[in-house]
């Protein structure tokens, strides 16, 4: 009789020969559809630089409203303590005074909202009070561009040319002075 050979039994296996080929690949992959959000502050517009022999336009205190606010986030309009919340009105009321209480701006093109900070304010509430500050804008931008179309101010950008959008802007311009912070 002759001798049969026994096979030995092999383990079944994956093949890691090419494991480092798809890894390879999906690390490709990862990368090509992956978006990196890169957007992160705050987008605004600079105006032009003045010239350094013409001094600035000087600004009646009646017109400027000053908003500071210190390291613990404490929240001073013309040095008095008020809730972030409670900004947008009091700015809207500045806006708006067209000359009548004397404690406001003579008119909206003459209004002007100083924000100042100390260094050490913390990025969100910095951002939550511009965003309080910005928001009045709106809102009176808006109630104006009811009054003279009967929408509000982004239907209003909408809707209309240009012309009529820059009248809403002219009336009431965006008139922000971020001043530098306090090394605090």
């Amino acid at each position: 009789m002759p001798l049969l050979k026994r096979r030995t039994k092999r383990d079944a296996e994956i093949p890691s020969g090419s494991m480092a080929d798809i890894a390879f690949l999906l690390l490709i992959f990862f990368l090509l559809v992956t978006t990196i959000n890169t957007e992160k502050g705050i987008y605004m517009q600079l105006p032009p630089k003045l010239d350094e022999q013409v001094d600035p336009p000087e600004i009646k205190d009646r017109n400027l409203l000053v908003i500071l606010v210190n390291n613990n986030g404490d929240v001073l309009v013309e040095g008095e303590f008020m809730r972030v919340d409670a900004i947008r009105g009091e700015i809207v009321k500045h806006i708006t005074n067209e000359g009548r209480d004397p404690g406001y701006s003579e008119n909206p093109d003459k209004a002007v909202v100083s924000f100042k900070t100390e260094r050490a304010l913390s990025y969100e509430r910095y951002v939550e009070v511009l965003d309080e500050i910005k928001g009045a804008y709106i809102d009176v931008r808006n109630q104006y561009a009811n009054q003279l179309a009967g929408v509000d101010y982004p239907t209003y950008l909408a809707r209309l040319d240009e012309d009529d959008v820059d009248e809403v802007k002219e009336k009431y311009p965006l008139k922000i002075s971020l001043a530098e912070p306090d090394p605090g």
